[in-house]
Order: structure tokens, then sequence, then C-alpha cells
């Protein structure tokens, strides 16, 4: 992609972000970039991973998840907000992305800061970073600036961190990681971190958050061996698409995993 092509783009993002309540129709998308609806669409696409209308629909969820916890909104009222005239297509939208109901996710608010303290308190897995080997993704993760945290990683079926991981894991702080028994399939490998002190409300709308995602996607097969990944966790950036999925939510079935595994082990 050309400069002139990643910079249009990336203004582009930010006057999405900065008119998000606006009707954002692709033709006046591609005006804005002075392109043709077609080509701005398969540029966009190339940069940000999804179309220009699936990206703005994603960060109007992500406005709903601000909303759900900054204000005493009813679900339907939120919903007008964001540009969904149906209840029940905004509470269908919100659960297949974020996981979790609207009311759920409001809900969550008061119990993310005991899950971090659970998995803070969780012995630290030593993983080595083995030879490759099919339908198992190893990798190390590490992050462009010190952290000390909670880090997310796992395979998502589009190029955008929504709905629960085909696969997944939580690490206690950057090192090797292992993706096992994951489906034949095409998948996008995508990872987020936040600090111990991180409150309850930035882990809930994560637009702070360390993060990483792979462009091109991996490809299960079953039969060929996956070759180690290594990612560098980094600031956002305007390009990266919303964390759409509850990460409280991640911590939650991490905590219950971990506590099934070892009464299995006893």
């Amino acid at each position: 992609m050309t400069t002139f092509q990643n910079d249009s783009i990336q203004h582009t993002l930010l006057y999405i972000h900065q008119h998000i309540d606006e009707d954002l129709t692709l033709s006046k998308l591609a005006q804005y970039a002075a392109y043709s609806p077609y080509h701005f669409s398969r540029v966009f696409k190339k940069h940000v991973g999804v179309s220009p209308q699936y990206y703005i629909s994603s960060v109007r969820l992500q406005k709903a998840k601000e909303l759900l916890l900054q204000t005493n909104f009813t679900i339907r009222d939120i919903g007008l907000e964001v540009g969904q005239q149906s209840l029940g297509t905004f509470t269908s939208r919100f659960t297949k992305s974020v996981g979790v109901s609207p009311n759920q996710f409001r809900r969550m608010y008061n119990t993310t800061g005991e899950y971090v303290k659970q998995i803070e308190q969780l012995p630290t897995e030593q993983l080595k970073l083995h030879s490759p080997v099919t339908n198992t993704l190893a990798g190390t993760i590490k992050a462009e600036t010190e952290f000390e945290g909670i880090i997310f990683i796992g395979l998502f079926s589009k190029p955008i961190p929504e709905g629960l991981p085909i696969v997944g894991t939580v690490l206690r702080n950057t090192g090797n990681f292992h993706l096992k028994n994951i489906p034949i399939g095409i998948y996008y490998l995508m990872a987020t971190g936040f600090p111990w002190s991180s409150t309850s409300t930035s882990i809930l709308i994560p637009h702070h958050t360390l993060r990483v995602r792979k462009v091109d996607p991996i490809t299960v097969d079953g039969i060929s061996k996956l070759s180690p990944e290594h990612l560098i966790l980094h600031e956002p950036r305007i390009s990266d698409p919303p964390i759409l999925v509850s990460l409280s939510l991640l911590m939650q079935n991490f905590i219950t995993k971990e506590r099934n595994s070892s009464k299995v082990s006893k």
C-alpha cells in the first residue's frame, strides 16, 4: 500500500471516530477519502481487515459498551443511540460480538476486579517453546514497553476480536504461549494485554490496552506443521479494530478452566 493510500485511510478512520453519530454511508466516506466507492472499499479492507460498514458497526458497538458502563440509559435507548432501531437486533448483535448480553456486560463491572485478583494469584506456568506440531500454534509474545500484567491471546474467525476466540488462552506475563487442538480452518491471531493495576472500566472498554494482530491469516489444515509466531504488543493504533469481546468473560472462562483442570489432576 502506498504512503498516500495509507495516509488517506488513516485520516478516514479518524473521521469515522469523530463522526460516528452521523450517517456514514460508503459514498460519503469514499468521497472524503477521494476514491471511488469500489476502490475505497478495496483499499480500506486491505488496510483494516474488514469492510468500512463492518468497521463502523464495530465502533458503534464499542460505543454501546461505553454507554452501558457510563450511563443509566435503558438497553433500548442505547440501541437507538448506536443506530439500532430494533431492541432484538441490537441485543443479538451485541451478544454475538461481545460474548454476553448488554445486561450481563453491565453487571460485569462488579466482578472484573475480582477476576484480575484471582488470576494474579494463580501459579505461573513455565512454558517452553516446543517444535512446531500439527494443530498446535506455539510462539512468543513480548511488549515494546515495560509490561507486567495479563495477556489474552487467541485465534478468531474474523480479523477483528469479537465473539469468543476459536482457541485462546490467558498469560500472566510476556513469554511463550501454546494454542492447542485448533480445528481445521483459517484464523486470525490477535492479542491484548493490560497491567495488573488496570481499572474495571479500562478492562471492559479496552481503548488503551497494548495489542497486536497478525495481518495475514493462519491456515490450519490438520497436516502441515504450524510455524512459531513471535508477537510484540504495541500501543493502540487508529487502524486497529475495536476489541469487542468481553475480556472479563475471557477471564471468567479461564479461571473456570483452571479450577476444573486442578480438580482433575488431584
